[in-house]
């Protein structure tokens, strides 16, 4: 995963422009909306008890629209929404992923701050006409409530900010922001960033919708290699491939097609094109310096979309595996592959923390560059839902 998002990094900073500024950017935003508050509470006049619960409720219907926004704009395709998409799940959610959630340099702020400009429409096409609308009812409510916008904005900013904070900073320490900041690392694995964790500020609508996952953080290496109940290895690793999502994912469906492609594998005996959910087979593999025999079973095949299977081994070793297809055109592919596995072996569990799991993360990064590499040989570059070639 290191391998492939650093790739993805190092091309999004060298297009940055040299003369960003985060200070100027942040900076703008911050003065913006402090002065759209600023006017609009001047126009406060003897504001009654009553009037004041339009401050609660402006932040909830704030929380609310947040929450819709990024669920179902942020995270699927809409023709209207297509360059927040493209900025939110194409770049934000390609720069950082669990275990590389910090920001490394100034130039970061660019993909975890929203465009400077965005305030400026918030605030005309939002803001504005709820202040306009409420207005005719009652001006203090509507500068309230309108105001209270523009603080939700500048709040999500802020959090969202401090949750790209490396772990041991001040900020990111603080109780409120350190669980925030646990829920959104959680939100950025691939599996989960369509159906968990939308809220950055107050996870009140993820409560309230039934989307708020929660998962405690890895226990110390010790607890890890002794503690039976331990949650399961989990590397992750995506890469973009120059070909249908279809066919993409037949061919890495296909497992007599990993040793072409996967270090790790050394030989596959099964039926040959990808296999469907309740299918099985079984393969000899060296991975992190060892040599072992799985026993695998197909749980779930969605064409195009995803792949699932299960495996076990020996010394106790249990192993889950998905594929992941996201178009991202006609002929174009973001494959996210997951890989997770534990051991029932006390010795074999020590020995994966101390050694294992960074062989198996080195060798899992370079599969899936050379998957990209034999999938653009295997599939036709104009056949969309050609079936790969064997060899």
């Amino acid at each position: 995963m290191r391998d492939t998002i650093e790739h993805f990094r190092e091309h999004y900073r060298a297009a940055v422009n040299p003369r960003y500024n985060p200070w100027l950017h942040g900076g703008f935003v911050l003065a913006y909306g402090l002065l759209c508050i600023a006017l609009l509470c001047s126009t406060l006049r003897q504001v009654q008890p009553l009037e004041w619960l339009a401050v609660p409720l402006a932040l909830l219907f704030f929380n609310l629209c947040i929450y819709v926004v990024h669920r179902w704009l942020g995270h699927h395709k809409r023709r209207f929404a297509r360059l927040f998409y493209a900025r939110h799940t194409g770049d934000h959610h390609s720069f950082f992923a669990p275990g590389l959630m910090a920001y490394e340099g100034y130039r970061d702020w660019r993909v975890i701050l929203f465009p400077a400009w965005l305030i400026v429409v918030h605030s005309l096409l939002f803001a504005l006409p709820l202040w306009a609308l409420l207005r005719l009812w009652n001006g203090n409510v509507a500068a309230l409530f309108a105001s209270c916008t523009l603080i939700g904005y500048l709040a999500y900013e802020a959090f969202h900010a401090c949750e790209h904070l490396p772990a041991d900073h001040p900020l990111a320490r603080l109780p409120w922001v350190r669980q925030m900041r646990r829920l959104h690392e959680l939100h950025h694995r691939r599996e989960l960033m369509q159906e968990r964790n939308f809220n950055i500020v107050l996870p009140l609508m993820d409560w309230l919708f039934g989307t708020l996952y929660w998962q405690p953080e890895e226990s110390s290496l010790a607890a890890a290699a002794f503690d039976p109940t331990r949650s399961m290895t989990r590397m992750q690793h995506q890469v973009d491939i120059p070909r249908s999502a279809a066919a993409t994912l037949a061919y890495a469906a296909s497992p007599r097609c990993w040793p072409q492609w996967h270090p790790s594998s050394l030989q596959v005996l099964g039926d040959d094109g990808p296999l469907f959910a309740g299918q099985g087979f079984e393969e000899d593999i060296h991975a992190g310096g060892r040599s072992g025999h799985l026993r695998w079973r197909v749980e779930e095949y969605l064409p195009g979309h995803r792949w699932r299977a299960s495996a076990r081994g020996e010394h106790g070793l249990h192993l889950q595996l998905s594929y992941e297809c996201q178009p991202l055109g006609a002929a174009r592919t973001r494959f996210v592959r997951t890989l997770e596995y534990r051991f029932d072996n006390r010795l074999m569990r020590l020995g994966n923390q101390l050694l294992f799991k960074r062989r198996i993360e080195r060798e899992s990064a370079a599969s899936l560059l050379a998957l990209c590499k034999m999938a653009q040989q295997a599939i036709p570059l104009h056949a969309a839902d050609a079936a790969p070639r064997s060899s």
